[in-house]
Order: C-alpha cells, then structure tokens, then sequence
C-alpha cells in the first residue's frame, strides 16, 4: 500500500491520470489493489484537490472499469493458454479457475456480481474466467459495470469522508466484502436446496400421478 500511497500523493494534481494508469495495469494481473487506489485517490480528492473530486472519481472508475475488460479478453482470446505463460502461471492457480469456472456455468451473470467482492484477490481470475467460458459480452460489460457501480461508490465515499486518515479504514474495507461473499455463498446454498427441493417435489407429484 505504501508504495501506491507515495505515487498518488506526489503525483496529486493528476491523481486522476495516475490512478487510471495504476487500475488499467493491474487488468494485466499485476499487484495493484484496485481497493486501495480508489480511497488513496478519494482522500487526495478531500484533502488536496477537492475541485477535481469528479474528475478523480472518473479517472477511477474508468481505469477499473477498463481493467475488467482487459482481464476477461485475456481469457476469452489467451484461453487456457494464458495459464501456461510464466507470467500468469504463479499469479494464476489453475485449481482457483476450474472452481470460477464451475460456479460460472452454474450461476452465470451471479458468479461475476457478487465475485467483485470477493476479498481474497480473485478478481481478475474471476475476469479472466468469465472470458475463458465465453460469456456474453455484453452480459459481462453490463453486470460488471452494475458491480463496479457499488463498490466505487462505496470505496470512493470512504476515503473521501476520512480524509487523511483513510489508514483507519482500510481493515473494514476487507470486513465488508467478506459479509457481501458470505450473503453470495448462502445464496448459493439457498438456489442449490430450491433446486433439490423441485425435484424432489415434481418426483413425488410424478408418483402421485
């Protein structure tokens, strides 16, 4: 974080450049936390230069927005391919794709929103997934804008509000993305038991019948 940190704030003046720079790089899988770049830059934009608070909001959201789209043309046009390049190979655990791989072909457009929060660092392994299985593109363009909608305007609205104390949020941040994965694993036990659930009834009405 702290190398990040240094970055934004001798650069203030074009944080909004730096942090679409820094987010479109990590679309590439480097290691740059798109969570911190966005309330680094929220609480330069409060303590700094607050007249290009939209502007910095914008360079952020684009740069991550645009991220997300180089993660998963990685994977639609790279494939598996991707996995094998020394590059990707340590970053990317094949077993963690197969696991993304079967959630998507079960719950689809789900899998991507509530993936976003995800706070384990599987984002762009969740983006690069989605291209591997071919989802729709436009299906991914649109759910990942919805998801990246709410969390930019949460991390955004937290580095803001605290300014320069933004340290002092950054073991919270983790916390609520966690609570959002537990409400996405139950929901996922939820739609697999209503699943069971069907079946078993149509079976026991077939009988009846």
């Amino acid at each position: 974080m702290d190398y990040i940190s240094e970055i934004l704030f001798q650069m203030a003046p074009n944080v909004h450049f730096i942090s679409f720079g820094l987010l479109l790089l990590a679309g590439f899988n480097l290691p740059i936390s798109e969570d911190i770049v966005f309330i680094i830059s929220a609480s330069i934009a409060a303590t700094i230069v607050p007249e290009n608070r939209y502007m910095i909001f914008a360079g952020c959201f684009a740069g991550a927005y645009i991220s997300d789209i180089i993660a998963h043309l990685l994977g639609r046009f790279a494939g598996r391919r991707i996995l094998k390049m020394e590059f990707f190979k340590d970053r990317i655990p094949e077993e963690k794709i197969n696991r993304i791989e079967l959630y998507f072909k079960k719950y689809g457009g789900k899998t991507l929103f509530f993936g976003r929060f995800v706070p384990f660092g599987v984002r762009n392994m969740l983006f690069i997934t989605a291209g591997i299985v071919k989802m729709d593109i436009l299906k991914f363009l649109t759910v990942d804008l919805m998801a990246l909608s709410v969390t930019s305007v949460i991390l955004f609205s937290l580095g803001y509000s605290f300014g320069k104390n933004y340290r002092q949020i950054m073991p919270y941040v983790e916390k609520y993305k966690l609570v959002i994965f537990i409400i996405f694993i139950l929901l996922i036990v939820f739609l697999y038991l209503r699943k069971r659930f069907n079946k078993f009834d149509n079976k026991k009405k077939n009988k009846i019948l």
